[in-house]
């Protein structure tokens, strides 16, 4: 199985809510573990990485 791309934008920023990158929306440890992730867990946090960059995009305007 391919792995899946990481979603970084090289935007490194991680003062967003509960340290959520501002560019990607991972935190620090989600993005040093990203490599070693499964596909379903890989899977599950980019749906959840959806939903935090909605809250950060809301809480920018």
């Amino acid at each position: 199985m391919k792995k899946q791309k990481s979603p970084c934008i090289d935007q490194c920023n991680f003062s967003g809510p509960k340290g959520w990158c501002l560019g990607c929306g991972r935190t620090r440890d989600e993005c040093q573990q990203w490599r070693s992730m499964k596909p379903f867990a890989i899977n599950a946090l980019q749906k959840e990485l959806k939903k935090r960059l909605s809250k950060i995009n809301a809480v920018a305007k």
